[in-house]
């Protein structure tokens, strides 16, 4: 059995690699040529889970299963807050392959499946970014969205001052390009083309009256019901795409709180990215729209990056 560790993963699944990946995964989750069950998390002491992910990627055979646990107060101990497992099975044989570092699996495929969300739905020419958090995701997000938009500028805001001025000076040494922290997330979003929501938020944070006309918002942070990080006017105002029409029905806290408000019904879920990538649905339809891509994640994504790396 193959054990690809943290420090491989790191180096070989680059978001030239990954971006192209998760793009074809997530055409054929809605094409129907994957299987997976919606994930399973249990909730554990202090705000922490642990989740089960198992799926199939029926072109290729490839089967597996990701094991992740996700203790949110790691960051603050210089530790990833995903830790696991993600095993591959031999399609001919049924044997276990190989284990991939989950933790870095998923920090680089999230972000590569926002940064294909950006390339489908944001303006051509979006070149301000703004990222809500300071986390292992916010870093991931600023270097992925980079590889898909000409960025200009980035805006960074987090609960401590101190650590948003500490991300936005690292950044800027590592991107070369201007990251500045902003005191408020009102000031953090103003005048951004893109925005990502990338924080560990119980409460909306971001506000639909704050985000301009033609802006496109990735929300990330809240991966099952519950904690919501954008408000029900963002979502109702919004045109509004899933990465798992099935999966944000049942998990996607912001659109949740917002049917239940009454102000959205399930047709509100206009079609998932990998049908807007096929061309089946349509993305962004003018400069003014809002658009929303709901990130939960999928295993389709991690199947597909992990075999990737165990294949080459």
């Amino acid at each position: 059995m193959r054990f690809i560790d943290r420090e491989e993963v790191a180096r070989r699944l680059t978001y030239e690699l990954c971006i192209p990946i998760v793009r074809e995964a997530m055409i054929a989750f809605s094409r129907g040529e994957t299987r997976q069950p919606l994930r399973e998390i249990v909730p554990l002491a202090d705000g922490r889970l642990f989740g089960v992910m198992p799926g199939a990627m029926s072109g290729r055979g490839v089967f597996g299963a990701k094991l992740i646990s996700v203790f949110p107060d790691n960051f603050a101990k210089g530790v990833q807050s995903h830790q696991g497992l993600v095993i591959l099975f031999d399609p001919a044989s049924g044997a276990p392959v190989c284990v991939v570092h989950a933790g870095e699996v998923t920090a680089i495929r999230t972000a590569a499946a926002s940064a294909v969300a950006t390339d489908a739905l944001a303006r051509r020419e979006a070149s301000r970014l703004a990222i809500l958090g300071y986390g292992e995701q916010a870093a991931t997000h600023a270097r992925a969205l980079k590889q898909v938009r000409p960025l200009e500028a980035i805006t960074v805001w987090g609960r401590s001052a101190e650590r948003a001025a500490a991300f936005a000076v690292k950044m800027t040494t590592e991107l070369g390009l201007p990251v500045s922290a902003a005191p408020d997330v009102e000031t953090a979003v103003a005048g951004a083309d893109i925005i990502c929501t990338v924080t560990g938020a119980a409460e909306p944070i971001l506000m639909g009256r704050w985000v301009a006309p033609g802006t496109h918002v990735n929300l990330v942070g809240s991966s099952f019901a519950g904690p919501a990080e954008a408000d029900n006017d963002l979502v109702a105002r919004s045109r509004f795409i899933a990465d798992s029409r099935a999966g944000v029905l049942a998990q996607g806290a912001e659109f949740l709180r917002a049917k239940a408000a009454g102000l959205v019904g399930d047709d509100h879920i206009v079609g998932e990215i990998g049908e807007v990538l096929a061309g089946t649905v349509a993305g962004r339809r003018s400069a003014e729209e809002i658009t929303v891509y709901k990130s939960l994640g999928h295993v389709a994504q991690d199947l597909a990056s992990a075999w990737a790396l165990y294949n080459s």
